[in-house]
Parts: structure tokens; C-alpha cells; sequence
């Protein structure tokens, strides 16, 4: 869950423990899910369509105040892996017994060829959206589908529709995008509390806020012609704070076309999870949830964690009928199951574990499903984190894994009937080693920022004029003074969790991110993957690794991978690549089943640092957390593989970004922007500057 402040993701914080044996680890465990609710249901409550609600335009003043929602993380991620994790393909017999190499590597059996490729959401968008009645957000959690000749993109907070050469296919608002008495160009991008029917996010004229929507995640499915978008939505008092009740928003496109009309669906999350009564007492979060579809159902799956304790309460699943919503039925049947002493590892619960981060698998086209056992919908996930190992206590995690944990929901057929009955297996096998890796690099790293760093270089400075006085950190804060002793960040890289998963072929693919050591050299951030072959037979599930590797690169840093797999079983992974002396960039590299993944190619470089909010000691306290990611995307439409990953767009120098707020002038509202004026379209905000990168890339 990417949010403000700092992460509303909560991970659990650790301490160091030493590393479980494989023998212990029970890898050839099924069981299957207790806690299954078949009353569950979707509710539909409402109509929408992408554009923009009624608002109050924002007004002077407005560019330094309630910035942020608000909401902490619990902690700033585990400690590094002391370890080496060299390259090897536990499959096929091959390893080299050298640390890994890119360059050395053999070649995916497809070259892929670079197509479209456009800056989609960026911060600017997110924060005058609206007429500016937004927050600035860091990171942008991204939601990519495509289908019918549209592009879906979605962030935290904003929401587009392009065609399949860029330009956004929503209406022009600019005329009435007014901030601060301008009309602004936000690219036609829609905030997502517009989409989903609520109030906006924070009215500034009053300072009330409205409901608190994050983790946008979204799939086309070709079988109904149908876009699905799905959120977690926060509710929360006009003075900002949570009243704990949360719930998974659901819009459904009635037609094929997403620019229509769209049905939206609720599902309360609030108290699904475990312990209610117990040391991990609800009520509970159902966090960074994800979206995945097979013939019968969609499925979308949480993180519950504990509102007001330490601990985590599983990872849940919900299965709802696919045919219901798309035809916009006033309830949908859905299955809730709670995977709470599913997962056969060692734990302080007792004997099982619950999952966690199941991502549930994607299908290309509409015959890459699989229709054994009555219907059966696959996912994967993860055993390094403390979610996986340590529930109860929520500490004592070493971070490292050499297990992955395949599932299967069969008998979803039964998703059209009044009844549902499905089933949860899983069954953990052995794979190569993954670890908590390593905050990534960026060019000029551990530096003061220049001029070209224009946040950063204005929290230090004390000797350029303003409109607020001498100081520039005066137009960022209010006193006392902050130490100006800021330095260019480490981009935070993501946790163990498995990433964006994918069905096809008969295979079933997916990634994390982990440690590894290039070339036998620094230990860096870099990609572990996997490509399983599961079958069910009579209900069984039975899976064997295919295929499995690493991904990195000497001198880089590769963080939060998606994957799509095209029908025949040609893919492509996206990635955020950087590195000593790379700005955080969109990288890619083909993918496939019979040699693994071909060389690293870059979609788009990245033109500066990182200059995000979350960089800084004096914006969100010591050590800062350089949010980045959560998760990037990728869909598949055809023979190509759409993908989207985080990078910085655009640089903008320190006088550009102070712009009229340098001198004897008078602001404009909008400083760091880096427009032309004060209502064209900006190239960052003054909190921050990230973008995003969608490319269609046929492998």
C-alpha cells in the first residue's frame, strides 16, 4: 500500500534469526484453506465514468499545506543480506558456480522489439487533479490493462485512458482544471476518488478530506470484454483520521470500451482476517491487494493486518463471480477464503503459517485458462518476509527464503451458481535462494544535491533570495529550521514479496525482488524468477519448478518486476533499472521458458535523480525512506506485452524550479513545477518528481 508520508504498507519489523534448514520446511505440503465464507458478496453501489467530479477550485497558499494523508509506516524495511547469492538454474542442472551475470547469460529465444512508448501518470497530475484538490503521493502504485485499442493507466491517485499511441482518449479538462485562478493542463487525467463516486481527496478551500484510495490494480478480460479496476479505500472523518472501516472498490466497465460508463462494486475488508479474539485482535487492514482472473472468476487478494497491534493476519482471498459482474449484476456472488494455517513452514503460530502477498495469476486471451478441476485459478507467493514466517509476533525474520508457495482455487466454475465451493490448495517447493536486497543506487548517491536536485538543494540552502525571505528552505517549511545537511537518496527497493504473476502456456510465471551478487561483485538489487509447471488432477495439485533464475546487472540496481506472457509463451518482465552512474530508469528484458531472460534493454533513461519528499531527513524523519514501486505492471494484448515502471521523466534546474518564487515577485501556487506557466503542463511538483513509462513491447 504506497501512501503518503511515508509507506502506509505495514511491514512488520524484524530482528535477525539464523537461517531455517530446507529440511525443515515440510516442502511437499498441501493443505487445504479453512476459514471460508460462501455468504461473502460484492455489492453494486453505484455509477461512474473517468471524469472529473464537482469541486472547490484550490486557492493561494495551498502549495505547502496538508501536503501529505498523513498515515506512518511501522518501520524502514530489514536489515541487507550479509550473504552472496551467485547465479544458478536449479531446473535444468546448469550453474556456473560464478556470481551472476547479465552479460554472460544465454539469450531468450525472442528478441524483443520496443513499439509504442509514452510518459503516462505523472506527480504533477496527481496533485493538480481536480483543480488541485490532491496530495502529493510517493510511490505510484501502477495499474496497467489494455484491450480493445485502449491503454488503462492508473496511479495513487489519477486515473487515464490512452489509445495505442499515447494520447489520452478522456475529454480535455484543462478549461476547468482551475487551480489558484488558472486552468491547468493535467493531461486529462481524472483522480480516482472522481472515478469511484467519492468527495475529493482533501477540499483545500477547508482542509476536509473525504475518502483515502490507494493500490489501484486492473485487468481487461478478453473473454467478457470487460476492464476491471479495483482499489483499497480508506474511509476516513473530515479531519483526516481513519475510522478503521475499509473496503476493496471494484469498477467494472459495462462495455469494452473504458471512456463509457462504469459499474461500481463494494466489498468490505474491515474485519476479514484471523485472531479476532486473540493476540492479533481485528479490526484489520486489507492491504496492497491485486487482481487475477481465470474463466469463471475474478479474484482479488489482501494483506490483513491488525489496525491496533503488531502481527499479521493473512493473506485473503476473494472469488467473485466474473459473469456477474459483467453484466452488471446488483450482487455478485463471492467466496471469501481466509489462508490463516494454510502454509506447512515452521512458525511461532504452530504448525502452519498463513500466506502472504498471494498474487493471483493473469491469463492472456481467452484460451489460456485452465479448466481442469471444474475451474482452476492459480497464484504464488513468497516465505522470506516476517509476514510468512513470523505472523503472531511479527519480528524475528532472517529475510531469506529458498521456498516459493504455489496455490490453486479449483471448482470456480461454481462461481456462477448460488452456492459457491470452492477449494484452496497449496504446495511449497524448493527454489533458489532469494534475500532481502539492498537499497538501489543512483547517480550522485550520498552527495549534497546540486542544483539539478532543486528539493534537496533548497532544504540546504540559506542564501537565495524569496518571496518567503533569505532561505530557500522557507518555501518548503514553516520554522523551526531543519538541518541542511540532505544528501541525494538510495531509491528503497522493495521487500521479498512476489510480484505481478501470470498463467499461460500452461506455465505459471512470476518474480520478486531480492539480493544478488553481479559478476562476483558488490551485492546489489536485483530480480529472482520463476516459472512453475502446476497441474490439478481430481482436485490435486501437484507443481515442479520449470525453470528459474536471476536477474541483475554490475553497477545497477533492477527493482519491482512485473511479468506478461503472451499465449504462446513468449514474455516480457518490466523493471525500474538504476544505478552508480544511471538516473532511475524503465527497463525491460525478454523472458521464456526454455533459456530464461535475454539481455537488459531500457525503455526509457531517466533524466535526474530522485527528488521525491520521501528523500529527505527534514521532510519525513531520520533514516528517510526513498519510497519507490510497490509494484509495476505489465499486460498482455495480443502478441504484444504492454509494461509500466516508475522513472524520473524529466530534469528541471534549481532556478527554473523556484521560478517566481525566486526574487522580489509573487508566487503562482505552484511552485516546482517547471512549467512554461502557470497553467501548462508541469514536469514535477516541489515534493517530487516521478513519472511513469508505458511501452508495448512484442517479444
Amino acid at each position: 500500500m504506497a501512501g503518503s508520508r511515508t509507506s502506509r504498507r505495514r511491514r512488520i519489523s524484524a530482528i535477525s534469526v539464523p537461517v531455517l534448514a530446507a529440511a525443515a520446511l515440510g516442502l511437499s505440503m498441501t493443505q487445504t484453506a479453512a476459514h471460508a465464507d460462501p455468504g461473502a458478496s460484492a455489492r453494486l453501489v453505484g455509477t461512474s465514468t473517468a471524469t472529473t467530479g464537482a469541486f472547490t477550485p484550490s486557492g493561494s497558499a495551498d502549495v505547502t499545506t496538508d501536503e501529505f494523508v498523513g498515515e506512518t509506516d511501522g518501520d524502514t524495511g530489514g536489515p541487507t543480506y550479509p550473504g552472496t547469492i551467485t547465479d544458478r538454474s536449479l531446473s535444468t542442472g546448469h550453474s556456473t558456480g560464478r556470481s551472476i551475470s547479465v552479460h554472460s547469460g544465454q539469450k531468450a529465444k525472442s528478441n524483443p522489439q520496443l513499439g509504442t512508448s509514452f510518459e503516462g501518470l505523472n506527480l504533477f497530475q496527481q496533485r493538480y487533479a481536480r483543480g488541485g484538490n490532491q496530495f502529493t503521493v510517493e510511490p505510484p502504485d501502477q495499474a496497467l490493462c489494455v484491450g480493445n485499442g485502449f491503454v488503462l493507466e492508473a496511479v495513487n491517485d489519477v486515473l487515464n485512458v490512452y489509445d495505442k499511441s499515447g494520447a489520452s482518449q478522456l475529454p480535455d479538462n484543462t478549461a476547468t482544471n482551475i487551480v489558484s485562478g488558472f486552468p491547468t493542463d493535467v493531461g486529462h487525467a481524472v483522480d480516482l476518488n472522481s472515478f469511484f463516486g467519492y468527495a475529493p481527496a482533501i477540499v483545500r478551500a477547508t482542509g476536509v478530506r473525504a475518502q483515502s484510495i490507494t493500490d489501484p490494480v486492473c485487468l481487461f478480460d478478453a473473454a467478457t470484454q470487460r476492464f476491471y479496476v479495483a482499489v483499497l479505500t480508506l474511509e476516513s472523518r473530515p479531519n483526516g483520521s481513519l475510522t478503521h472501516v475499509n473496503h476493496l472498490d471494484v469498477a467494472v466497465s459495462q462495455t469494452a470500451n473504458p471512456t463509457g460508463s462504469w459499474n461500481i462494486y463494494k466489498l468490505d475488508v474491515t474485519n476479514d482476517g484471523t485472531n479476532t479474539g486473540g493476540v492479533n485482535p481485528g479490526p484489520y487492514l486489507g492491504d496492497y491487494p491485486h487482481i487475477g482472473a481465470d474463466a469463471n472468476g475474478i479474484y482479488l487478494t489482501t494483506n490483513a493486518y491488525p489496525w491496533n497491534s503488531n502481527g499479521f493476519a493473512g493473506a485473503q482471498i476473494y472469488a467473485l463471480s466474473k459473469s456477474q459482474l459483467a453484466a452488471g449484476a446488483s450482487t455478485v456472488t463471492t467466496q471469501h477464503i481466509d489462508t490463516s494455517g494454510t502454509v506447512a513452514l515452521p512458525s511461532d503460530a504452530g504448525a502452519t503459517q498463513p500466506g502472504f502477498t498471494v498474487w493471483p495469476a493473469q491469463s492472456p486471451g481467452t484460451g489460456s485458462f485452465d479448466t481442469a478441476a471444474n475451474g482452476t485459478e492459480y497464484l504464488l507467493s513468497s516465505t522470506a518476509a516476517d509476514e510468512a514466517t513470523h505472523p503472531v509476533a511479527g519480528t524475528g525474520g532472517d529475510y531469506v527464503s529458498n521456498t516459493v508457495v504455489v496455490w490453486a482455487l479449483t471448482n470456480t466454475s461454481s462461481l456462477g451458481t448460488s452456492t459457491p465451493a470452492l477449494t484452496l490448495s497449496n504446495k511449497v517447493l524448493p527454489s533458489e535462494t532469494y534475500a532481502i536486497p539492498p537499497k538501489a543506487q543512483q547517480k550522485g548517491a550520498g552527495t549534497p544535491p546540486t542544483t539539478t536536485t532543486p528539493q534537496g538543494h533548497c532544504i540546504n540552502d540559506t542564501t537565495t533570495a524569496t518571496i518567503a525571505g533569505v532561505d530557500c528552505w522557507r518555501l518548503l517549511f514553516n520554522p523551526p529550521e531543519p538541518a541542511h545537511n540532505e544528501v541525494v537518496s538510495r531509491p528503497d527497493s522493495n521487500d521479498t514479496r512476489m510480484q505481478q504473476v501470470m498463467y499461460a502456456n500452461g506455465k505459471l510465471w512470476g518474480a520478486l525482488d531480492t539480493a544478488v551478487n553481479p559478476d562476483g561483485g558488490a551485492q546489489r538489487a536485483g530480480i529472482a524468477w520463476f516459472i512453475v509447471k502446476p497441474s490439478t488432477t481430481s482436485g490435486s495439485l501437484s507443481a515442479k519448478m520449470a525453470m528459474q533464475g536471476y536477474l541483475g546487472q554490475a553497477g545497477h540496481d533492477l527493482t519491482y518486476p512485473a511479468i506478461g506472457v503472451t499465449a504462446s509463451g513468449r514474455g516480457v518482465m518490466a523493471f525500474s533499472s538504476t544505478g552508480d552512474t544511471q538516473f532511475p530508469s524503465a527497463g525491460y528484458a525478454a523472458i521464456d521458458a526454455l533459456v530464461g531472460t535475454g539481455p537488459i534493454s531500457i525503455a526509457a533513461e531517466g533524466q535526474a535523480t530522485d527528488d521525491g519528499f520521501t528523500s529527505y531527513k527534514a521532510q519525513v524523519g531520520n533514516p528517510p525512506r526513498t519510497r519507490w514501486g510497490d509494484y509495476s505492471a505489465a499486460a498482455v494484448d495480443g502478441s504484444s506485452v504492454w509494461i509500466a515502471s516508475e522513472y524520473v521523466a524529466h530534469a528541471c534546474d534549481y532556478a527554473t524550479w523556484g521560478g517566481r518564487f525566486f526574487g522580489a515577485t509573487t508566487g503562482d501556487n505552484k511552485l516546482g513545477t517547471c512549467a512554461a506557466s502557470p497553467g501548462a503542463a508541469g514536469l514535477r511538483t516541489a515534493l517530487g518528481n516521478w513519472s511513469t513509462r508505458v511501452s508495448q513491447v512484442t517479444p
